[in-house]
């Protein structure tokens, strides 16, 4: 029995908590209201041999249509921002596009980046979140998390444990609790401008039409051109399976036109991987991740 402030159920659908809007039922699903109870739930999984699953904003992964067994975890109530100085410190479960916001609100340039980007701070640490040339690693300063025994540790930022979309968060498995981001001074008018162009820019790439996960897979420069290109050289834009379908407007951007299921997101991920394997000789490497009960 866990007992907690936060919020508890029994078989709730994880399609209410993707940016996909698919996934099956989750066995229990908690949401803590502080680091001090995901703490005590974490330790109560690990205790009883329960598997124990952390859910940032719900972007980037492909919950199964079989749900998710054992108990998640969500970060979503761990929310927070304090500035100090040129340092910016946000809870894990703030999201990302909040904290860009603050960040300018108080004068800070660095962020702007991450304006409108999905998900939440933990999640953005946890995959070295990147676009516009920019990634969080270029600001991260430190980072508090749940280690081993559930007791808050600090990582201090080493920029040799960072890759592209890589960080050592990735075989960490304790929660993010909060992360702390050095900033410089900024002129507000100017970073209001660049945030307002990177929103504009992902609702001209159809980024938000329908629910989606973001990039499928991960770009490789060696491979000569982004992802996205070599699924368009190909023609496999518009692709489609069940309710899923290769966005019509970027080659590495599978949409939920119609009440997808997720076999049906994997199976055009399989797709995909396969053609250009076979016809390009590249082996893409996926960004989306796979969460619950899968064959």
């Amino acid at each position: 029995m866990i007992k907690i402030d936060g919020d508890v159920r029994l078989d709730e659908p994880m399609a209410m908590h993707t940016s996909f809007h698919i996934g099956g039922p989750a066995d229990l699903f908690v949401a803590p209201a502080d680091a001090r109870e995901t703490a005590r739930v974490q330790a109560v999984c690990a205790r009883e041999s329960v598997p124990c699953f952390l859910l940032g904003g719900g972007t980037n992964i492909l919950v199964s249509d079989k749900g998710v067994r054992g108990v998640v975890v969500d970060l979503s109530r761990l929310r927070g921002i304090t500035v100090d100085g040129m340092k910016i410190t946000a809870q894990g479960g703030t999201p990302v596009s909040d904290m860009a916001a603050a960040a300018r609100d108080h004068g800070l340039s660095g962020l702007e980046f991450a304006f409108a980007l999905p998900g939440s701070v933990a999640g953005a640490v946890w995959m070295n979140a990147r676009c516009y040339d920019a990634e969080i690693a270029d600001l991260l300063t430190s980072v508090e998390y749940l280690g081993a025994d559930f007791n808050p540790c600090r990582y201090r930022m080493r920029k040799s444990d960072w890759e592209y979309k890589k960080s050592p968060f990735q075989v960490i498995p304790g929660a993010i609790i909060s992360a702390s981001f050095s900033l410089a001074p900024g002129d507000k008018d100017r970073m209001t401008a660049a945030m307002q162009d990177h929103r504009q820019d992902r609702e001209r790439k159809g980024h938000f039409l329908f629910p989606c996960a973001g990039s499928v897979f991960k770009n490789n420069r060696n491979f000569g051109a982004p992802t996205g290109k070599l699924i368009d050289s190909l023609g496999l834009k518009g692709l489609r399976a069940g309710g899923a379908q290769v966005a019509p407007f970027h080659g590495n951007i599978i949409v939920n036109v119609d009440h997808a299921r997720a076999a049906d997101v994997l199976g055009l991920i399989e797709t995909l991987e396969r053609e250009v394997r076979l016809r390009l000789g590249f082996a893409l490497e996926r960004e989306v991740i796979l969460v619950g009960e899968w064959q």
